[in-house]
C-alpha cells in the first residue's frame, strides 16, 4: 500500500557512504530545533520542574531558562544532563550556555565533562588527545561557547556532567553537534599497537591511544579508538596533525617479526546486520623506512554474532609502491557480502604495516526507516544541501542551511497500529513537502546565482566570513573576533545576542574595492568592467573588449580562462591536428582523474617519428607522455568543450608551457596527448630533496640549490607571461601544476586537481567549485575575480613554496575557513590580515617580490613581464626593481 510514496522518499534521500569527515560533520543534532524530543532529555535530578531536562536547548528560554541540577553543586558530585540520540552518532562539537532567563538568571558552567555509552550500559569518559577529560565551559550566562571534542565521540547515549571547584548554583543549556555513522560499526578488536625505536632516532609510539575498549594480553576488544576517528594519517608517519602529541600519533602499527605467520587479524562487529560493498583502509607507504601498505587480506563474514564464519573469504591483492612514499587508501571490495561481523586478515609487505583509518560501505539491510542511511560526508541532496568535499562547507544559502538543518533522529514507534499509521503518513507528506520546497528553492537559487554578478552582502559576510563584536568600554569601542570558526553552526539569531554586543557586518564594497578587484561572477569573470592589468600583444583583442569563455575540463577543473573573440578565433579556424594510432599508448599510471575523465601516464611508441623527429637510437622507442582521458558517456557539451580545449591547446607554444603532441578523436573514448617530464611534478620533486650544503653533497643526498630554485622560478614566470600576453588566466598555478624534467626545465601543466593525492589542497564551496583556496588572491575567493593579476598572487604563494622546499602547506597554521576569514582582513583592509613569512632559504629581494605579489590592490602587483625581469637579474646577480 504505502510501497510507492516509500520508494520515491528513498530516492530524495542521501546515498549511504562511509568516510566520515570531522570538518564537515558538525550538524545540530536537534536540542535547538527540538527533533530530539523531551523524553530522550534526562537528568540525575533537577531544581524546580520549570527546571527540568526538556529545557537544556541551546539559545531556548522556555520554563526558567536552562536545566539546573538540584541544589548546590559540590565538586564531588556527578549530576548529570543525559541525551539519548536513539542511533549512533559521530559527534564533533559541543555547545553550552548558562541560564540567562532574559537577564534574570545568573548561573552557568565554568567547566564540564562528557560521558558517552553506545549500549546504555557501558559509560565511558571521553578525554582529550592530551588524556584531559574536564572542558573549559562558560564564562556569563548569555554567550554560546562551542568546544571541539578532539578525538570525536561515536556514541548513543551523552552525558554532560557540569564540574565545579566550589559549591556553587549550575544551569546549563547545550546541543550536540555530528552526523548520523553509517559505518554502523560498534567496535572492533585487533592487537595492540607497537613501539618503533632506532638507534639515534626518536621513539615512534604506534598504539591506539584513544580506543575505548579493552586490553588483555596484548589485544584490544570491545572498543573504537583512532581507527574511526576520521583524521587520516600524514605521508610521514612521524608527524601529525599539530595536536602537540607524540610521533606517529595518528597511526598504528605492527612490526612484521611480532606475528609468527606475517598476519595481522582484525575482527569488525557492526549494530545489526548488513550488505557490504567494500571497505577502505588507509595505509602508510613510507617504504624508505621500512612501512608498506598490506601485501594481502582476506576478509571472513559472520551473518549473526552466534553463527561460525563463512568458510569462503573475501581477497584482495594489492599493488605494491617502491616509487611513491604518499600514504592512501586501499579499497577491497566485498561484492555484497552479508554479515553483522568481520573478520579481517593483513599480510605484511614489508617490515612495518601502519593503518591510520578504516570505513566501511554498506546498506543496512533491516532498517525499518524508508529513508536510506546519511552518509557522514553528506553529499549535496534537494533534502539536505551541503558539502561535498573533505572539507568544510562554505557559501551564501549553504551555510546557513547548515545550521538550520540537522539530521533526522530516530522517533519512538507508538504502541497501537493505528497511531503508527498515522505518524507514517504525517511523515511521509510533510517529508514530501520538504523535498518539494528544497526541490523548488534550489532552481530559484541557482537561477539568481547564474544572473545576478557576485557581491558580498551582509548576510554573506555574517556567515562566511567571521563574527565582529564591538563593546563600549569607557567611551571607546573595542572590537573583538569570536570563535571564528564555527559561527555558520547555529542559527544566527540576533534575538539571542547580548544587548551590549552588536554584530559588525562588513561594509558595502567601496568604490576603490571594486575597482582593485574586476567584478563578475565565479566560472565566467565579466571582464567589460575591468582596466587591463596586462595588455594584448601582436594584435591580440584586449583586456577590456571581451568576456572570458571557460571550458569544463577533463579533470574537473576549469581549463585556462579564455577571451571569448580569442576562442572564436581559435576554433573557428581549420587547425590539424594529427591523430595517435591508438594502439601505441600504453598505460603505465593513472595521474588522476575528474568529473569528466582521466589522466593517465603512458609510454607513446614511436612518438618522435610520429612529429616527424628522428630517435637518437634510430629506432622507435616510447615516451613518457600524459593522456587526458574524456569518458565515454559525457555530455554533448563536455565533449565539444573537449574538442574546443584541444584546439586551443594546440596554439600553446612555448618552452615552457606542456605543449599538446597528438590526439585520438576517431573514436570514444577522445583522448588528448600531452608531454610530460621526467622528473614528475615540482611539489614532489622538491619534497624529496634538502637544501644544498657541504654536508648533503658529501653525503649523496637529493638536494636543490638556491640558484636552481631561481633557475626554476623563472622559467615559471616566463610561462605565465606568456599566457598573460594571450590574456590566458591559469588560476591554479602551483607547484603541484609545473612539471620538471632534465637539467630543471620547467612546464606549466593543469591538471594538478585530478590527483588524489593534493585533494588536501582543494576546498569545495558550497553551490561554487573546488577551489585551490590557499593559493588564492582575497578578490577571487569573495568575489570570484580571476585576472592574471589573481594568477600574479598565485606565483608568489607558488614561489614560498618553492624556498620553503615544499615541506608545508600554505597557511599551515590556518584551517580551511580561517583562510576564507583571513581574505576577508584583506577586504577590510585593517592591517590584520596573516602573510606567510619569509622562508630560511628566501633573499629578502625576492621575499621582497613575494610580498608585492601579495598586494591587496591589483593595480600595486607587478606583471608577469617585470617578474621576470627581475629573477633573470637575480640570477644575474644584479638586483633591480620590480
Amino acid at each position: 500500500m504505502f510501497c510507492l510514496p516509500l520508494l520515491l522518499l528513498a530516492g530524495f534521500s542521501p546515498c549511504p557512504g562511509s568516510e566520515v569527515n570531522p570538518a564537515i560533520c558538525r550538524y545540530p543534532l536537534g536540542m535547538y530545533e527540538g527533533t530530539i524530543q523531551d523524553e530522550d532529555i534526562t537528568a540525575s535530578s533537577q531544581w524546580y520542574d520549570s527546571t527540568g531536562p526538556q529545557y537544556a536547548r541551546l539559545l531556548r528560554e522556555e520554563g526558567d531558562g536552562a536545566w539546573c541540577p538540584a541544589g548546590l553543586l559540590q565538586p564531588e558530585d556527578v549530576q548529570f544532563l543525559q541525551i539519548d540520540l536513539h542511533k549512533l552518532y559521530f559527534i564533533t562539537l559541543v555547545g553550552t550556555q548558562g541560564r540567562h532567563a532574559r537577564a534574570t538568571g545568573k548561573e552557568f558552567a565554568r567547566a564540564y565533562r562528557i560521558n558517552y555509552s553506545r549500549n546504555g550500559e557501558r559509560w565511558l569518559s571521553w578525554k582529550d588527545r592530551q588524556n584531559r577529560q574536564v572542558i573549559q565551559g562558560n564564562t556569563d550566562t548569555y554567550e554560546v561557547v562551542l568546544k571541539d571534542l578532539r578525538p570525536p565521540i561515536i556514541a548513543r547515549y551523552i552525558r554532560v556532567i557540569p564540574v565545579t571547584e566550589q559549591p556553587t548554583t549550575v544551569c546549563m543549556r547545550v546541543e550536540l553537534y555530528g552526523c548520523l555513522w553509517s559505518d554502523g560499526l560498534e567496535s572492533y578488536s585487533m592487537p595492540e599497537g607497537e613501539i618503533m625505536a632506532a638507534p639515534g632516532n626518536p621513539i615512534i609510539y604506534l598504539n591506539d591511544s584513544t580506543y575505548d575498549g579493552y586490553q588483555e594480553r596484548k589485544l584490544l576488544h570491545g572498543g573504537l579508538g583512532q581507527l574511526t576517528d576520521g583524521v587520516l594519517g600524514l605521508d610521514d608517519f612521524t608527524k601529525s596533525h599539530q595536536y602537540r602529541v607524540w610521533p606517529g600519533y595518528d597511526y598504528v602499527g605492527w612490526r612484521n617479526d611480532s606475528f609468527r605467520n606475517g598476519v595481522v587479524e582484525m575482527e569488525f562487529q557492526f549494530d545489526r546486520q548488513r550488505n557490504f560493498t567494500s571497505m577502505k583502509v588507509h595505509c602508510n607507504n613510507m617504504f624508505s623506512k621500512g612501512v608498506k601498505i598490506f601485501e594481502r587480506v582476506e576478509c571472513l563474514f559472520k551473518p549473526r554474532l552466534i553463527a561460525e564464519w563463512d568458510p569462503q573469504p573475501v581477497g584482495l591483492d594489492t599493488v605494491l609502491d617502491d616509487k611513491n612514499p604518499s600514504a592512501r587508501f586501499v579499497t577491497v571490495p566485498f561484492h555484497q557480502h552479508v554479515g553483522k561481523a568481520i573478520l579481517c586478515r593483513f599480510y605484511f609487505a614489508d617490515t612495518w604495516m601502519m593503518i591510520s583509518e578504516v570505513s566501511f560501505q554498506s546498506v543496512n539491510m533491516d532498517a525499518p526507516d524508508p529513508i536510506l542511511v546519511t552518509s557522514t560526508w553528506s553529499s549535496t541532496t534537494e533534502t539536505y544541501p551541503s558539502s561535498e568535499g573533505p572539507n568544510a562547507t562554505e557559501g551564501t544559502w549553504g551555510s546557513t542551511i547548515l545550521s538550520s538543518i540537522s539530521p533526522r533522529v530516530e522517533q519512538k514507534t507508538e504502541d497501537s497500529n493505528s497511531s503508527s499509521l498515522i505518524s507514517c503518513l504525517v511523515a511521509i507528506i510533510l517529508l514530501l513537502l520538504v523535498v518539494i520546497i528544497a526541490i523548488l528553492w534550489r532552481q530559484y537559487a541557482q537561477k539568481h546565482l547564474e544572473t545576478a554578478p557576485r557581491r558580498i552582502l551582509e548576510e554573506d559576510a555574517t556567515v562566511r566570513l567571521s563574527f565582529y563584536s564591538s563593546r563600549i568600554v569607557r567611551g571607546q569601542t573595542q572590537i573583538h573576533q569570536t570563535n571564528p570558526t564555527y559561527e555558520r553552526v547555529f542559527p544566527l539569531d540576533l534575538e539571542y545576542h547580548q544587548p551590549l554586543t552588536l554584530l559588525q557586518k562588513l561594509p558595502e564594497l567601496s568604490q576603490s574595492a571594486e575597482d582593485s578587484a574586476c567584478s563578475g561572477d565565479y566560472a565566467e569573470p565579466d571582464l567589460t568592467k575591468c582596466t587591463p592589468h596586462q595588455g594584448f600583444q601582436n594584435n591580440v583583442p584586449h583586456y577590456a573588449e571581451t568576456d572570458i569563455v571557460n571550458l569544463q575540463g577533463v579533470t574537473g577543473n576549469n581549463t585556462y580562462a579564455v577571451p571569448a573573440i580569442t576562442v572564436d578565433s581559435l576554433t573557428k579556424k581549420d587547425i590539424s591536428i594529427a591523430e595517435f594510432p591508438r594502439q601505441q599508448l600504453q598505460l603505465k599510471e593513472k595521474l588522476g582523474e575528474g568529473q569528466f575523465g582521466e589522466v593517465h601516464l603512458c609510454e607513446a611508441v614511436g612518438l618522435l617519428e610520429f612529429l616527424g623527429r628522428t630517435s637518437p637510437e634510430g629506432s622507435s622507442r616510447a615516451i613518457l607522455v600524459a593522456v587526458k582521458m574524456l569518458r565515454a558517456d559525457v555530455t554533448k557539451t563536455a565533449r565539444n568543450d573537449f574538442l574546443k580545449e584541444i584546439k586551443i591547446m594546440s596554439r600553446l607554444n612555448d618552452p615552457n608551457i606542456i605543449r599538446l603532441l597528438g590526439v585520438c578523436v576517431r573514436d570514444d573514448p577522445f583522448c588528448m596527448i600531452t608531454e610530460y617530464m621526467e622528473n614528475g611534478d615540482l611539489h614532489q620533486f622538491l619534497l624529496q630533496r634538502q637544501s644544498r650544503s657541504t654536508f648533503t653533497r658529501s653525503s649523496n643526498v637529493p638536494c636543490v640549490s638556491c640558484l636552481q630554485l631561481l633557475l626554476m622560478a623563472t622559467q615559471i614566470a616566463s610561462g605565465m607571461k606568456y599566457l598573460a600576453s594571450l590574456n590566458f588566466v591559469h588560476r591554479d598555478l602551483a607547484t603541484r601544476n609545473c612539471l620538471v624534467g632534465n637539467n630543471y626545465t620547467i612546464k606549466i601543466a593543469d591538471f594538478g586537481m585530478s590527483r588524489n593525492l593534493y585533494s588536501g589542497d582543494y576546498y569545495r564551496i558550497q553551490g561554487r567549485a573546488v577551489l585551490p583556496i590557499r593559493w588564492m588572491a582575497w578578490e577571487s575567493i569573495l568575489l570570484g575575480k580571476f585576472t592574471t593579476a589573481s594568477d600574479v598572487w598565485a606565483f608568489g604563494v607558488t614561489l614560498w613554496e618553492m624556498y620553503t622546499l615544499c615541506k608545508e602547506q600554505p597557511y599551515s597554521w590556518l584551517s580551511d575557513e580561517q583562510v576564507i576569514e583571513n581574505t576577508g582582513e584583506f577586504f577590510r583592509d585593517q592591517g590584520r590580515q596573516a602573510y606567510l613569512s619569509q622562508p630560511p632559504l628566501c633573499s629578502n629581494p625576492v621575499f621582497s617580490l613575494m610580498m608585492k605579489c601579495w598586494s591587496r590592490d591589483i593595480k600595486d602587483r607587478p606583471t608577469f613581464e617585470a617578474i621576470h625581469l627581475f629573477l633573470i637579474e637575480q640570477m644575474d646577480g644584479s638586483i633591480g626593481p620590480i
